[in-house]
């Protein structure tokens, strides 16, 4: 956190000039202190690179072979910087893969990892008892992946998905519990719904059930950038969003749809960018840390 010190040109001025004028210098003088503080407020996000996957057949995802070329997604992670914490969204493929080559998941699918979540942070002088929040738009093992590095941070799921994940993972299909067990023993907040994280509205989970039981997306309001959505699962391919295709692999096809429909409310509302994060295209084209949005 910042901490803030007496303004020492308002004292002098306050000596220095007629009553009068001494007050409005002090309230002028506060104004700027208040602005200065504001703008501090203002998140910074960075884009990581956790990974990249391959698929052959993409019909899963309810769009067909025919329908489009792209076959790789992207996995990302993201570090937000706020003045009153860091937030992790998202840990990337299972760090195991990092520095693997090409590694084949299942028949008909690959991965490839270069540098762990963790390398990543520290190459920004950071390690992962200096994240504060850790908030994963869900447990599938390309978002999950790196969690057990972040047992000291504070764990923002929804309710519904560590019900799911952590208690029941043989119900619901797509959970590898040893990604994740050591969040057994971290501290956690059970949402049930949208959560403002530092409660000043610039970073803000949205829930967005339906991929699985406590899907979650997440909003950043960025100073220079504009207000910015991370999709989650949400949404894997453009096609998903244009024809509101849903994968038949997902928990619950009528919730997703509901999602998707709040989502595209609050992107009409707030005029924010939605980032599907697995679009290869998208982020290709986005900066990557150490450079960040701000």
């Amino acid at each position: 956190m910042i901490r803030r010190t007496a303004n020492p040109l308002a004292a002098r001025l306050a000596t220095s000039l007629p009553p009068t004028r001494a007050i409005y210098a002090r309230l002028a003088c506060s104004a700027l202190v208040l602005l200065s503080g504001i703008a501090s407020a203002a998140p910074k996000l960075y884009v990581l690179d956790c990974g990249l996957l391959n698929f052959e057949d993409i019909s899963r995802f309810s769009v067909a072979n025919d329908e489009t070329d792209v076959r790789q997604m992207f996995v990302p992670c993201y570090l937000i910087e706020h003045e009153e914490g860091r937030l992790l969204w998202d840990s990337g493929l299972p760090i195991e893969f990092a520095g693997e080559g090409i590694v084949d998941r299942r028949p008909g699918v690959w991965l490839r990892y270069d540098v762990s979540i963790v390398d990543q942070l520290s190459s920004l002088g950071l390690t992962p008892a200096d994240i504060d929040y850790l908030a994963l738009s869900h447990l599938h093992f390309d978002h999950a992946g790196g969690a057990n590095a972040f047992v000291t941070s504070t764990l923002l799921i929804q309710q519904a998905e560590y019900e799911a994940a952590f208690q029941r993972p043989g119900e619901v299909s797509g959970y590898e519990p040893a990604l994740f067990s050591a969040l057994e023993s971290a501290e956690r907040v059970l949402l049930n719904g949208d959560q403002d994280v530092f409660s000043d509205g610039t970073v803000r989970i949205i829930a967005t059930p339906g991929h699985t039981p406590g899907h979650q997306a997440l909003f950043v309001d960025l100073e220079k950038t504009g207000p910015v959505l991370l999709s989650g699962d949400l949404y894997h391919f453009e096609e998903n969003r244009a024809w509101r295709r849903v994968p038949t692999f997902n928990f619950d096809a009528e919730q997703t749809l509901a999602s998707m429909d709040k989502v595209e409310r609050l992107l009409e509302e707030t005029a924010a960018t939605l980032w599907i994060e697995h679009n290869l295209e998208l982020a290709n084209g986005l900066r990557k840390a150490p450079e960040f949005y701000d």
